[in-house]
């Protein structure tokens, strides 16, 4: 082996922070990534090196080394391939930016969770609680850099750990009709993310690819669980997704065929 491996799902947010990372580094060769199809079973030998869990992106070192959790592989890289720092040098600064990446678990749980949900009853409050935190991060983007487009002067580290998940969060729109009130209080957090989903160094996927691979946690089933009356999972690999038709909005509803998906 004479670089690490990254073990990914293509389109996973937390694999796209590292390709983010690298791009941005101009060290997008510095990293082998390598497909893990997640609507199969393991293959015994990666979960021998992960001691048996599951949960992707994973890297390994050239010399046999696991490490897991994006952020900490995240940081692994940025350390490892120093010469072109993206996280905040001045002490104070990176200790601002890491106060900002705490909220990013929260943030995404909220996400994932309001797209997941079935239960009409409960959109209001799964909207109440997303708002919450975009609100939080537009009061915290306000005080530190109220007139700037970024955290501080250009596309950081909080960026490339949030940008995955503004991508993400297309699911939101499609499926959910999210978005952003039009007013003051979002206005500055709502100019931030469409700064980070503009940016060059992020477009490792587009919108009708994230609508279409999410299908099945519009339904309520993650990871490769197959809904219910389902053969196929949204995130195979064939057909592809650009062969696909875009899927129905009525997740509330029904749960579409994989027919009427384009799966098979």
């Amino acid at each position: 082996m004479t670089r690490p491996i990254i073990y990914h799902i293509p389109v996973c947010p937390f694999s796209q922070r590292i390709e983010i990372l690298l791009n941005l580094k101009g060290l997008e060769d510095a990293v082998e990534f390598q497909v893990v199809d997640i609507t199969k079973p393991r293959d015994p030998a990666l979960l021998a090196k992960t001691r048996g869990t599951t949960a992707l992106p994973v890297l390994e070192t050239e010399d046999g080394r696991i490490l897991k959790e994006s952020l900490v592989i995240l940081r692994y890289v940025e350390e490892r391939f120093a010469n072109r720092p993206i996280a905040r040098s001045d002490p104070f600064e990176r200790g601002i930016e890491r106060l900002m990446i705490t909220r990013e678990g929260p943030f995404t749980m909220a996400g994932y969770l309001m797209v997941m949900n079935r239960d009409r009853e409960k959109t209001e409050e799964f909207r109440t609680k997303l708002l919450d935190h975009y609100a939080w991060l537009g009061d915290f983007l306000d005080h530190h850099n109220p007139e700037g487009l970024w955290l501080f002067d250009e596309f950081g580290l909080a960026e490339l750990v949030f940008t995955p998940m503004f991508l993400r969060f297309w699911f939101l729109e499609y499926y959910e009709g999210f978005t952003l009130p039009d007013t003051p209080q979002f206005s500055r957090v709502r100019r931030w993310k469409e700064a980070c989903m503009a940016h060059p160094a992020a477009q490792q996927v587009c919108h009708d690819e994230i609508v279409k691979l999410y299908y099945d946690y519009a339904v309520g089933a993650g990871n490769g669980a197959l809904p219910e009356g389902r053969s196929v999972s949204s995130f195979t690999f064939a057909p592809d997704w650009p062969d696909r038709p875009m899927p129905p909005t009525d997740k509330y509803d029904r749960i579409a065929s994989d027919k009427e998906l384009g799966l098979i």
